[in-house]
């Protein structure tokens, strides 16, 4: 996938465009992707995506936005995913929130992204004041040379499918209805780091990763796969929090693999979530969070099946 920074120089060719955070590449995002691939192939125009950073939500009010359910990588990595062939990242700061609807479908749309056809998401604001809308840029389209078009919502058994409704599902640790609201498990990746090695010191040697998300969508124990050190997903159970027993302050993603003994620091790998075990607590001493492990371990396997 090409990524551009930034709209001040156009993108290389005219294009079929969608605009949205694209927070989780849910469901809803995909049939809307789905949309745009379509109309690009038939239209011989590049199937591009329109995204901010950070979300405009963390701009405006950073104390209350809502938790992240992807970094920028992982974004990127499932809008590709998709079929997605090119991406623009608009940094979302006070000269960009300034820009009025006129300006950002001239400059952003018309000018840097060379839009041919657009689709949206039937709820997308933009411009100061969220004054532009679908109408809008209909009316825009027919002046200037793009055809718009709006996507519906997308229900999964009834439910109108959104970010907002993944961060519920994840924060009441329902894997399952996470995963459908997403068409997948819900899924970090990182970078495998070194740690304390507390982990191996008491028996569950752990991959760590450093979690960029901030706040967490969600903490607990979960029974995982891990993708990214073989042909198939390993099984393993992980805790993801900031460890309150050791003393910990930072979010960790701490996954320990069953029947797995290699070197894996510098590895990038994907561990989806598939079924929430427990809350993640503080335990009087360290035998006690042994004991805890060694049975977190024992409900994940069974899980499994193992």
């Amino acid at each position: 996938m090409r990524v551009f920074r930034g709209h001040s120089r156009p993108v290389p060719a005219p294009v079929a465009l969608a605009i949205g955070n694209f927070d989780g590449v849910h469901l809803g995002h995909a049939a809307l992707v789905k949309r745009l691939v379509q109309v690009a192939e038939g239209s011989d125009l590049a199937p591009t995506v329109l995204t901010f950073e950070p979300h405009p939500r963390e701009f405006f009010s950073p104390a209350s936005a809502p938790a992240r359910l992807t970094t920028l990588r992982e974004k990127l990595e499932l809008l590709g995913e998709c079929g997605v062939r090119q991406t623009m990242i608009c940094p979302f700061n006070a000269a960009f929130a300034a820009l009025s609807a006129s300006d950002f479908v001239e400059q952003v749309l018309v000018r840097g992204c060379r839009v041919k056809h657009l689709i949206i998401g039937d709820d997308f604001r933009f411009g100061r004041g969220r004054m532009g809308d679908f109408g809008f840029l209909q009316e825009a389209g027919k002046r200037l040379g793009f055809a718009v078009e709006a996507m519906g919502s997308v229900l999964a058994d009834g439910e109108r499918v959104s970010s907002s409704a993944v961060r519920r599902a994840l924060l009441a640790g329902d894997m399952e209805h996470a995963a459908r609201l997403l068409g997948r498990p819900y899924i970090i990746d990182g970078q495998v780091s070194h740690g304390q090695k507390l982990g191996r010191q008491i028996g569950f040697a752990t991959a760590n990763l450093r979690i960029k998300h901030n706040p967490l969508p969600m903490t607990g124990v979960f029974a995982v796969e891990v993708s990214g050190l073989g042909a198939k997903p390993l099984p393993g159970v992980a805790n993801l929090g900031i460890r309150p027993t050791v003393g910990g302050t930072r979010p960790l993603l701490e996954v320990h693999l069953f029947d797995f003994d290699r070197d894996i620091y510098g590895a990038h790998i994907s561990v989806r979530f598939v079924h929430k075990l427990r809350d993640e607590q503080r335990f009087p001493n360290i035998d006690a969070l042994k004991a805890q492990i060694a049975a977190d371990a024992a409900a994940a396997r069974a899980f499994f099946e193992l």
